[in-house]
């Protein structure tokens, strides 16, 4: 009798609890008066997979969080990008938050244009160089609007792939061809310094040639029909994306070329296609991850607003571990949970508003690979 009334007032407590601490979230995000509003200048295609699914992500994160989210696509043009950026500027009522991406550098004219704006500027996926940053200074020292930045493990990710593929060959001497995304973006850059560290570590390893598949399929298949050719020998291809590994894949498939036994290919992204192209054995080396960046960005936007700082919950520029190796097992869950609504997650359980115990945030793909 007394143990069950004492599990009774448990229940209650907890529940009682669970409302308090409802209320006290409600109230934090009113701080800001209304729901944050977010303008995200997504530097891709308007229907690039990978940036439309980026966005989906983004979009779900708001959705939970009661934000305002606009996506305003650039299609992979600077100018155009930065004329659409001035015709935010021109509004009567600007966004409270501004998230750019240093897509072809262009992040120190974004940061002057909106120098006087009272707009929040967050970087995202790719933040300025330490060369742009000497210049100009870091967040929240010249631009005091710019708050913070968060971008994935690029590097590292570059290095993994280059690992894995040179596994394939057991210690023994190979060749390697390297398409590398768009020059002067940061995103290949650090791909690329991640694919030199590996090379670094394996002098038996020959890199044939570095080639700018810039992102695109045609493009690399292209390339590649004129290069497989030319370096018969070559066993191993780093590719910084997905769409560039099927384009030489399929020139491999024309050289009568078998994936996973004839050459070994690497690639980067969340596709369903490349999700079920590592499934089948066709792609040998998988990494992927990054695309759920904009939905963590909105949590530390969404915490922002609410005056719980994201500089107090693992700093103000992130560099976080979003990237991961994807066995077959794992792109198989991957795939399937990319198709429920919503994704399955509720991001409030990744808030410091909803949770305040939360002391860094810490994100990752691991939500989705549970």
């Amino acid at each position: 009798m007394f143990r069950s009334v004492l599990t009774v007032v448990g229940t209650v407590c907890v529940l009682a609890f669970g409302l308090i601490a409802q209320a006290v979230a409600e109230n934090s995000r009113a701080s800001g008066n209304a729901p944050a509003s977010v303008v995200f200048l997504n530097p891709g295609f308007s229907d690039e997979p990978f940036w439309v699914g980026y966005s989906a992500f983004m979009q779900a994160a708001a959705d939970d969080l009661g934000m305002h989210l606009q996506i305003i696509y650039g299609e992979r043009n600077p100018p155009q990008l930065l004329e659409k950026a001035r015709s935010v500027l021109a509004r009567d009522k600007q966004p409270d938050y501004l998230i750019f991406v240093n897509e072809m550098y262009t992040a120190p004219e974004l940061l002057r244009l909106f120098a006087d704006s009272p707009s929040k500027l967050f970087s995202l996926h790719s933040t300025l160089t330490p060369e742009q940053q000497q210049r100009i200074g870091a967040s929240r020292e010249h631009y005091r609007n710019w708050i913070g930045s968060l971008i994935p493990n690029d590097e590292q990710a570059g290095y993994w792939m280059a690992k894995a593929l040179i596994a394939k060959l057991a210690g023994q001497p190979g060749s390697m061809l390297a398409f590398a995304g768009v020059r002067y973006t940061p995103s290949s850059t650090l791909r690329e310094d991640g694919l030199h560290r590996a090379l670094r570590e394996h002098p038996e390893i020959k890199l044939q040639q570095m080639l700018q598949g810039e992102w695109k399929r045609q493009r690399a298949y292209e390339q590649a029909q004129l290069m497989l050719p030319r370096h018969p020998e070559v066993q191993l291809v780093w590719s910084a994306n997905d769409e560039m590994a099927f384009g030489v894949m399929q020139a491999a498939l024309e050289l009568g070329k078998q994936p996973g036994k004839d050459i070994y290919l690497s690639a980067l992204n969340n596709s369903d296609e490349v999700l079920q192209a590592r499934i089948d054995g066709k792609i040998d080396v998988l990494v992927g991850g990054h695309f759920t960046l904009g939905g963590w960005a909105m949590v530390m936007l969404h915490d922002y607003h609410a005056g719980q700082d994201f500089a107090a919950r693992g700093g103000k520029d992130r560099v976080d571990q979003l990237f991961s190796l994807l066995d077959a097992e794992q792109a198989a869950h991957l795939q399937q949970r990319l198709k429920v609504p919503g994704f399955g997650l509720d991001f409030r359980q990744f808030s410091a508003v909803y949770h305040p115990q939360i002391k860094d945030y810490g994100f990752s793909i691991n939500p989705l690979l549970q």
